[in-house]
């Protein structure tokens, strides 16, 4: 008989950014229903975000709560930190970065708008998420971070979101250094993920095919199978391990000829 992992995050305070909906209201349904209490952040989806947490009120009798926070803006980042830590009745505990726009203009005909508005809200958002949460973690001698990249990270065919996404990698790998031993710090690079291939479909309606074809598990990871990564990243199974990006691609960015 399969042994089922437990996850007891019982007590454990979360704020997961950009989380209304698609995978990241995934991952705060894991977490919530593993005892977590959590916060999730919207940016233009405030009724998602405030039926998410009325969701997870009722399936776990938990405090949850919804804010909102631009993660291209770095006051709006770091007041949400702030608010959930209020919101929680304590500091956040376990923060997961997820917020982070796509964009795949080739370089040559970018524009810094969409430079900086992919850049700062996948990688500067994150600097400055752990930034502000980091402090409360190591005084109280224990905290989670896992941030999430993507499958684009290793290609390059996908612009400024590969550019970001791999830079998120190594922020991980920089922090994970410099928040131990009280935090681990690690990630999750998730491929085309199968409840989101028709977002996929309007920049090319070839490339689900491709994707599927591409994908040596033949088929695309789903987001409850991501999520519940994340939350075992935050569980004890995974405390000795820190400043790792886990691929959930089914393969997809393996290189071959």
């Amino acid at each position: 008989m399969a042994t089922v992992v437990e996850i007891p995050l019982d007590g454990r305070r979360a704020l997961v950014t950009g989380a209304s909906r698609n995978l990241g209201s995934s991952i705060a349904r894991e977490l919530a229903g593993a005892g977590a209490s959590v916060v999730v952040t919207y940016l233009s989806s405030e009724e998602s975000a405030r039926t998410l947490v009325s969701e997870l009120k009722g399936s776990t009798g938990g405090d949850h709560a919804a804010l909102l926070m631009d993660a291209t803006d770095s006051d709006s980042v770091r007041s949400a930190v702030v608010e959930a830590s209020s919101r929680l009745g304590g500091h956040v505990d376990i923060l997961v970065n997820n917020a982070g726009p796509y964009g795949s203009t080739p370089f040559v005909e970018m524009d810094e708008t969409e430079w900086d508005r992919v850049w700062d809200a996948n990688v500067k958002a994150t600097h400055l998420a752990c930034q502000a949460a980091a402090p409360a973690m190591r005084a109280a001698g224990w905290g989670r971070i896992v941030n999430v990249s993507a499958v684009s990270a290793y290609v390059r065919n996908r612009s400024i979101y590969s550019l970001a996404k791999n830079a998120v990698v190594t922020l991980t790998e920089t922090l994970a250094l410099e928040l131990a031993p009280e935090v681990t710090v690690n990630g999750v690079a998730p491929g085309q993920i199968a409840e989101s291939v028709t977002d996929l479909m309007e920049f090319n309606p070839e490339w689900a095919e491709q994707v599927v074809e591409a994908t040596p598990l033949h088929r695309l990871v789903t987001r409850e199978e991501i999520a519940r990564i994340v939350a075992l990243l935050c569980s004890p199974p995974f405390d000795g391990v820190t400043g790792v990006t886990l691929p959930v691609d089914g393969g997809l960015r393996i290189n071959r000829f």
